[in-house]
């Protein structure tokens, strides 16, 4: 996967999550068209939702909420109905309030066809306030 930066032997590592997905006739605008630009975006957001649900604890789940501050998309290949495909994310260090979360969808096979960098803001659901990511919210994340 890209922009994983190089840890330290003794630091943990980011734990890759995966979601599988067969491309369908409601991702394409019209038949024999590609996959639409926005759909690889969905499910950019699809994956990290169903990491961060699968991954943190339920108190955690209640406390916080995720925001995105920025997305950055490359699409590399086209992608058509009947394909399959496997959406894969990480997330990257923490920076005050914010991580960045990196995701790639490859065929199959593992011809990556898009990338995406995403920028999440940690939100206290009490507050409403953006909120410091500690050690212990980024563990659920790594091993």
């Amino acid at each position: 996967m890209q922009d994983r930066p190089e840890p330290a032997a003794s630091e943990p590592q980011p734990v890759t999550f995966e979601m599988h997905v067969t491309v369908t006739d409601e991702h394409v605008d019209a038949p024999g068209h590609h996959v639409n630009n926005v759909v690889y975006l969905q499910w950019v957001q699809q994956v990290a939702i169903a990491h961060w649900s699968s991954a943190a604890p339920q108190e955690m789940q209640e406390a916080l909420v995720w925001f995105v501050t920025r997305h950055e998309i490359d699409y590399l290949k086209e992608v058509f109905v009947g394909e399959r495909l496997v959406v894969r994310t990480h997330v990257g260090p923490a920076k005050g309030a914010r991580f960045d979360r990196f995701v790639e969808i490859v065929r199959e096979g593992g011809e990556p066809v898009c990338r995406a960098r995403s920028t999440w803001a940690a939100i206290d659901v009490k507050s409403g306030r953006p909120t410091r990511i500690t050690p212990e919210m980024r563990a659920p994340f790594l091993r």
